[in-house]
């Protein structure tokens, strides 16, 4: 006796995701199944990119039919596919962007740019299209991590720019417009509109993802920042040590006041590791950013080490996922991107671009 389509669909929804820890049909990420005698096809499409993690469920998917009575061959197909998701407010969706993630640190010097790069990177490495803004108009540092020292944007109208490419990721950065020893001597309203225009006027290529590397603190740029642009969620960076905590909080609230959710916390520099005896000792203190966590109610997306590699990949303008993508520590920043993407294809979708524009016109 063969199953049934329904009894198909049934089986597999019910079977539990490994990323989310939720079924399938949660998600309704079972999309089609035929049945043909005892020859089952299946198709799961995810709504976060994983394409590490397809192989992994295509064979939990198989051995969960092939275990009922009558099944005899199985074919999972496993697919992405990334829309767009509710932002803060009133605010309009970018041109050729579905999803803005801010990546944010209450204060400088905690890894906050060289997580935003590797982030940007994983994702990638999953699968997706993505791109990477440097809004640190006084201290831009990604057209270094990128390896992108001295290029220039091009512009095919003379009015806005294409984004540069490096690594897989689209890229712009004030760095690449002005020169790299000239400091940006500029009030907040000019570093805004600065800001702004990078932004508003790359020509970004239908992103899954734009992951923007915040400027530290929570002054004039970060607070327009979060009031223009339309962030489907924000990411804190942080140390365990109490001085960075104190900070990394003031950052958190600044994103709930202006409605934009919290994806999570990253905990950078938790543990050092001594390249040559394999002794660990926590630095910065242990614990500090779950404990934060705990306090707020949001996720605790992951640790990632004090390690030489990551500060001489990065800044050989080769980070981490590429330098060693099999590597441990490639694999730590995947697994922070999926719980990030997760965490975003788990909110409201955003259905306004489904609706045509209506123009009425006298006749």
């Amino acid at each position: 006796m063969s199953l049934s389509e329904q009894q198909v669909l049934e089986l597999v929804g019910a079977l539990t995701d490994p990323n989310t820890n939720k079924p399938y049909a949660a998600a309704k990420a079972v999309k089609a199944a035929r049945v043909s005698g005892g020859s089952v096809e299946i198709t799961i499409e995810l709504g976060y990119p994983a394409r590490s993690q397809f192989a992994g469920i295509a064979a939990q998917v198989e051995a969960a039919l092939r275990a009922q009575p009558g099944v005899s061959a199985v074919r999972v197909q496993v697919s992405s596919r990334i829309v767009p998701h509710t932002v803060q407010g009133n605010v309009k969706l970018l041109p050729g962007v579905k999803n803005i993630i801010a990546v944010s640190s209450g204060k400088g010097g905690v890894g906050k740019s060289t997580t935003a790069v590797n982030l940007a990177l994983a994702l990638a490495n999953e699968g997706a299209r993505v791109g990477i803004l440097d809004a640190d108009i006084y201290g831009p540092s990604q057209p270094q991590m990128l390896g992108l020292g001295g290029e220039r944007p091009e512009s095919e109208d003379g009015k806005t720019m294409l984004p540069l490419q490096a690594h897989g990721l689209q890229a712009n950065s004030i760095g690449f417009l002005v020169d790299v020893e000239q400091p940006m001597v500029w009030r907040g309203p000019m570093a805004t509109q600065a800001l702004r225009q990078l932004l508003m006027d790359t020509n970004w290529d239908e992103l899954d993802f734009l992951v923007i590397d915040m400027p530290p603190g929570t002054g004039d740029i970060q607070l327009t920042l979060a009031q223009i642009v339309p962030v489907t969620g924000a990411v804190i960076v942080t140390t365990p040590q109490d001085i960075a905590l104190l900070d990394a909080r003031k950052g958190l609230k600044m994103f709930e006041k202006v409605g934009i959710p919290i994806l999570g916390i990253v905990e950078n520099m938790s543990i050092h590791i001594c390249s040559n005896c394999g002794h660990q000792e926590y630095i910065f203190g242990a614990g500090g950013g779950e404990k934060m966590c705990a306090d707020y109610g949001v996720p605790f997306l992951g640790g990632l080490p004090l390690d030489i590699r990551i500060r001489e990949q990065t800044d050989s303008g080769v980070p981490t996922v590429v330098a060693e993508p099999e590597g441990a520590l490639a694999d730590a920043y995947r697994g922070i991107a999926r719980k990030v993407a997760i965490a975003i294809a788990e909110r409201q979708r955003d259905m306004r671009f489904k609706f045509p524009n209506i123009v009425v016109q006298n006749t």
